[in-house]
């Protein structure tokens, strides 16, 4: 049972337009987790955000709703298992989990000369692609498939009408050919069937507006 408090829609889903609000125990023992857990590499944050056409990169940014940011391996699943899991999720709306406390949004100067590893996916596939790959991230899974002037800086699924997206993010788009992150994936999801390409931010129609 999630301990972030939302209401529900009348297909029982869960309506993630309201500021998710965690239980007063809940972050007590997030917080317990990030003083006395095993420490990630870098911390991590957890985003929320709902796909609204027509709209600034200023009105996306403050559309974003932080969720929490993570330190530690044991405080990553407390709020990991503490948020409406993606299959409950309605249409249009994504989850982030970004390197530090990076915004999820191409022009960020942090993440402008990046892009994405797109991977269409199955619904009944969507779960465990998203855990898989994000368990990967915070585990620096992926450092060994990179360029050495590139890094993965962020994981997002996104739910959509038909198939769902996951997308792993890099910071340098030029060096995207060099990587192997794609056999990395492949070899962790050796049973689930997904199309993939990869797309330089700067390439969206829609980059610098949305």
């Amino acid at each position: 049972m999630a301990a972030v408090e939302y209401e529900s829609k009348d297909d029982g889903s869960a309506d993630l337009s309201k500021t998710p609000v965690f239980s007063d125990e809940t972050v007590k023992t997030i917080e317990e987790h990030e003083s006395l857990g095993t420490p990630l590499q870098t911390s991590w944050t957890f985003w929320l955000d709902k796909a609204v056409s027509g709209t600034t990169v200023e009105e996306y940014k403050q559309n974003l709703t932080k969720i929490y940011t993570v330190n530690t391996v044991q405080s990553f699943w407390a709020v990991f298992n503490n948020i409406p899991n993606v299959n409950s999720m309605q249409v249009k709306y994504s989850y982030h989990l970004m390197r530090d406390e990076r915004y999820p949004l191409w022009e960020e100067p942090v993440n402008q000369h990046g892009g994405t590893w797109r991977i269409k996916c199955h619904k009944s596939d969507t779960e465990k692609i998203w855990k898989e790959m994000v368990l990967a991230a915070i585990g620096e899974q992926f450092a060994d498939c990179m360029a050495e002037d590139d890094e993965v800086c962020g994981v997002t699924v996104s739910i959509r009408d038909k198939d769902d997206t996951v997308q792993i993010w890099n910071m340098n788009a030029a060096s995207a050919s060099r990587a192997t992150i794609l056999k990395k994936v492949y070899s962790l999801l050796p049973n689930v069937n997904f199309s993939d390409f990869y797309k330089p931010h700067q390439s969206h129609h829609a980059y610098g507006r949305r």
